[in-house]
């Protein structure tokens, strides 16, 4: 049966603490993944730090971290070093820094729990009298988050002796309105703006449903752990679990599965007729911009046709292609009439210089076919 952990104070009084979950904040991430690419980079070996923030009713929020000289030997892990002169130096200066940020645990690049952890954290210890241990995942990984959170605890178990061990505390990203701001600053590189909401939306429930098989997962071989004897039997693990399966709906019902199938066909026919909406109208602009491009062609063609000048392109005036149009014959053979003349009347025009005679109408041609006097 394991025991809440416990803080011990100078009256030799103990105090019992809970740790609901702690919040990383993406500072924290981005700092022990600079560490890792600077000190341990494509080797095997891990890097420490430790965690700064606050405590407030049982969440610890992490906002800070700074690196620390950690070395260890790769074949026996309880032989290690750490540099606590550097990291009383660095604790000072952040002191002087921001006052408000206390030590709150430490964290390494694991990627899983070493032997040697629990030694790391007796040391820890002499700074702040219950810290956390992080592990932080440096290389990606396509779901869940990066950091698994435990604290060492007191154990007691049937038939031994009281021994620490790292209980598993919930973790989480969280961050404030301003790192959220750079968070997006960053992710503008990274993230893919031409991908649509609903293939977004596609990608997060599946994402989703890959936890969820990771979960299951896990538990089936916790209890094929358990029911082999290679793990000792938690019976608050067996509770939660028996609560799981109690919560599940009965798949079975008549009435459930038709309710299931109506809301998926709603979903589906929503989703057909917004992609024929789509459809309809994305042809629709095709066509219309056919059209202005034609009405450009055919506005930028005219123009062209007509020189510089005003002049037509044969040459001629306006004035002399008129009158040749008046002075050419029609085409049944007839001439132009008398109101084709473009002059005033006169004593030139009477004279016969202009057949037809003048457009007033003062002088007509009766004369000319008369016959001569006797």
């Amino acid at each position: 049966m394991s025991q809440p952990a416990v803080s011990s104070s100078s009256d030799n009084t103990r105090k019992a603490v809970f740790y609901e979950k702690v919040v990383v904040h993406p500072l924290v991430l981005l700092s022990a993944v600079d560490h890792y690419n600077r000190v341990a980079k494509d080797t095997k070996k891990r890097v420490v730090g430790m965690l700064l923030g606050s405590v407030s009713k049982g969440v610890v929020d992490v906002t800070n971290s700074f690196a620390v000289p950690f070395e260890e030997d790769e074949r026996d892990p309880n032989i290690w070093f750490l540099d606590h002169s550097f990291h009383e130096q660095m604790m000072a200066m952040f002191k002087k820094v921001n006052a408000s940020e206390k030590l709150v645990g430490w964290y390494s690049t694991g990627p899983k729990i070493r032997s040697g952890d629990l030694q790391v954290d007796q040391l820890v210890r002499r700074y702040s009298p219950n810290p956390v241990m992080v592990i932080i995942d440096v290389k990606p990984k396509p779901l869940g988050i990066p950091t698994e959170a435990y604290h060492a605890v007191e154990e007691i178990r049937e038939g031994k002796q009281l021994q620490w061990t790292f209980k598993h505390v919930a973790s989480e990203i969280g961050a404030m309105e301003a790192e959220e701001v750079g968070v997006e600053h960053l992710l503008r590189d990274v993230k893919d703006t031409t991908i649509s909401t609903l293939a977004n939306q596609v990608t997060q429930k599946l994402g989703s449903l890959k936890g969820l098989a990771s979960r299951l997962q896990e538990i089936d071989s916790y209890l094929q752990n358990v029911q082999s004897g290679r793990l000792p039997v938690n019976h608050q693990i067996i509770y939660k679990l028996q609560d799981i399966f109690n919560l599940l709906p009965n798949l079975n019902i008549e009435a459930l599965v038709k309710a299931f199938a109506v809301k998926t066909n709603d979903m589906m026919l929503a989703i057909y007729l917004s992609s024929i909406i789509r459809a309809v109208v994305a042809l629709h602009n095709l066509v219309n911009n056919k059209l202005v491009n034609k009405e450009k062609e055919r506005a930028a063609s005219e123009p062209a046709a007509k020189p510089a000048d005003g002049k037509p392109a044969d040459g001629k005036p306006a004035d002399a292609k008129a009158a040749d149009k008046e002075n050419k014959p029609e085409k049944d053979g007839s001439r132009p009439s008398n109101s084709g003349a473009r002059f005033r009347c006169g004593e030139a025009a009477f004279a016969g210089r202009v057949p037809g005679g003048c457009q007033e109408g003062r002088h007509s041609l009766a004369a000319r076919h008369a016959p001569p006097p006797a």
